[in-house]
């Protein structure tokens, strides 16, 4: 993924933190409120999947479709988000 959105960029460019769920990129107000009602209200705990997934791409992705509906193009901004995001702070 070449060019990542303003999002992306802000999201890996600091310590997560106490970050919305909507924080993430591909994860918008919509997404982002049906996540919340199943419990993924913070960025962390939507990290605590994809890491109890073992960061695995198509694993997480279809988490993601099932847990609140994303497309294909919202579940992969996501997990390219958090993957970077370990890279550099993991």
């Amino acid at each position: 993924m070449s060019s990542t959105s303003q999002k992306h960029r802000s999201f890996i460019a600091e310590p997560m933190g106490d970050k919305p769920v909507t924080a993430l990129s591909g994860i918008g107000e919509v997404l982002g409120r049906k996540l919340e009602e199943q419990g993924f209200d913070k960025a962390f705990v939507v990290l605590g999947q994809f890491l109890v997934l073992r960061k695995d791409g198509e694993l997480f992705t279809d988490w993601l479709k099932d847990a609140c509906g994303a497309n294909n193009r919202q579940a992969t901004s996501c997990y390219q988000c958090l993957k970077e995001w370990c890279d550099a702070f993991l």
